[in-house]
């Protein structure tokens, strides 16, 4: 065992985290649902979906034969909804192809929909104590750092040196525990910002730290000017019902239900034709910014209090959603905020 992997596993056997969630009756289900989730996500936002999640799927039988809109909702909020669709198809593969069993290797997890090298190596080491390597974010923070290795960690050289370090150094014993150690390590000493240097196992040893230069690793992503769109959502009304539709499962916020559309207020009577429905009532609500990865949406509501209809919403496309009651169904941040805006009183 390298002096690296000794010293990170006394670190860890002092002062590592054992006790989450995912730690406890531990089994590759758990484990995987917790690498997905805590994929560009904290652990402290994490640990109450996990167990909501886990609640209502303890195993991967009862995901595999969930509907997506069941696992939609107990997804919303916790963002980057692919997980969840991936999640979803890939427990439906686990019970088709593999008897409901997860594969134990790398090269066979790492076929099933949302889970890269990395989250197969976590899988594999903390369930099987596979000798495999991990390479998350915190990880990739901990082995710039130390050893100085300069650039974007997402950028291809900068990669390739950062995965041939973490694979050199994982230990071919107590495989599970160093794989938790590092992500621990990079969770709560080695931050990216104030980081504790003093309680770092590495403190001696850290190139970053050594050279004064913690700041510059890991290397920043270069800076791309963010796009901005658009969009006018129809908030139809009525009876404390608003109007939602599914939005497709590929593409933007896909499988979830959000407000119809348009490019602006001045289409909303364009759309209310479009979809059969007669206006009483008409309020601007607010505009908001929501931000993706890759560009800035502007939002502006129209909330409008539609007349009383017999229209019929298109089965699995089109719901009348009960503000009141809320249906069990996955909804994007917009929609729950902007439902949590609605005046309280009844639509006249």
């Amino acid at each position: 065992m390298t002096s690296f992997a000794k010293q990170l596993l006394d670190w860890f056997d002092q002062h590592g985290r054992k006790s989450l969630p995912w730690q406890t009756d531990k089994t590759p289900y758990r484990v995987w649902v917790s690498e997905i989730m805590l994929q560009q996500t904290q652990v402290a936002t994490v640990i109450p979906y996990f167990k909501k999640f886990l609640g209502r799927f303890p195993a991967v039988d009862e995901l595999a034969a969930a509907t997506e809109d069941e696992v939609l909702h107990l997804w919303t909020g916790l963002g980057y909804y692919a997980r969840a669709r991936n999640l979803h198809i890939t427990a439906k593969k686990i019970m088709a192809a593999h008897n409901g069993e997860f594969p134990a290797t790398v090269d066979e997890l790492i076929t099933l929909p949302g889970i890269g090298r990395s989250t197969a190596g976590a899988i594999a080491a903390i369930c099987h104590d596979t000798h495999a390597a991990i390479l998350d974010g915190n990880v990739k923070r901990v082995l710039a750092r130390h050893f100085t290795i300069d650039g974007w960690p997402g950028g291809t050289e900068t990669q390739k040196l950062l995965w041939k370090k973490a694979e050199a150094l994982t230990p071919h014993d107590r495989i599970a525990d160093y794989t938790q150690a590092i992500m621990d390590l990079g969770a709560t000493v080695c931050t990216r910002s104030a980081p504790d240097c003093p309680a770092c196992p590495y403190f001696n040893s850290c190139g970053a730290r050594i050279n004064g230069t913690i700041g510059r690793y890991p290397g920043k992503k270069p800076k791309k000017v963010m796009p901005l769109k658009s969009t006018v959502m129809l908030i139809a009304e009525l009876n404390r019902n608003v109007l939602l539709q599914k939005r497709p499962s590929k593409g933007l916020w896909g499988g979830l239900w959000s407000f119809p559309e348009c490019e602006s207020v001045n289409a909303i009577d364009s759309l209310l034709q479009s979809l059969n429905l007669e206006e009483l009532e008409r309020t601007v609500m607010p505009q908001f910014r929501h931000t993706f990865t890759h560009y800035h949406l502007d939002i502006e509501p129209v909330r409008v209090i539609v007349r009383e209809t017999n229209r019929i919403a298109e089965p699995g496309e089109e719901i009348w959603f009960n503000v009141s009651a809320p249906q069990l169904i996955g909804l994007t941040k917009p929609v729950t905020k902007i439902l949590a805006e609605l005046p309280d009183n009844e639509a006249q």
